[in-house]
């Protein structure tokens, strides 16, 4: 038999990229993000209840440059995710799956997470 030279399994390398494509890498990697969000939340709520030196530390942590990053990367993945699983439930009702409007969604989903991190921002800063 002879020996064909082509991939196992499709991969990314031969696709082209589509906003859904990268909304679905974007979603898994936002979950994650959030994940870690409240990994933090966690260990802020712990050195509370712990009291002290240790609740000191990780509010300045909290409340410095990284503490800043930490709350712009949250929000923008709290509502990329949040839109992108708007889409995903009218995906699972059956709606939405032309190319079209798939690329339309998402690119609606982008602008109104970056729209709402914006103001969720503002209001926090204000």
């Amino acid at each position: 038999m002879p020996e064909i030279n082509r991939p196992l399994s499709p991969h990314l390398g031969i696709y082209k990229w589509s906003v859904t494509m990268a909304l679905s890498v974007l979603h898994r990697m936002t979950g994650v993000a959030l994940s870690l969000c409240a990994l933090a939340l966690v260990t802020w709520i712990v050195a509370a209840a712990s009291g002290g030196a240790f609740y000191t530390a990780v509010t300045d942590v909290l409340t410095g440059w990284f503490g800043i990053l930490l709350l712009v990367g949250f929000s923008a993945s709290f509502f990329i995710h949040l839109g992108n699983g708007i889409r995903h439930l009218f995906w699972d009702a059956g709606y939405g799956f032309g190319q079209e409007t798939a690329h339309k969604t998402g690119v609606l989903t982008l602008v109104v997470a970056a729209v709402l991190t914006v103001l969720f921002l503002l209001r926090v800063w204000a």
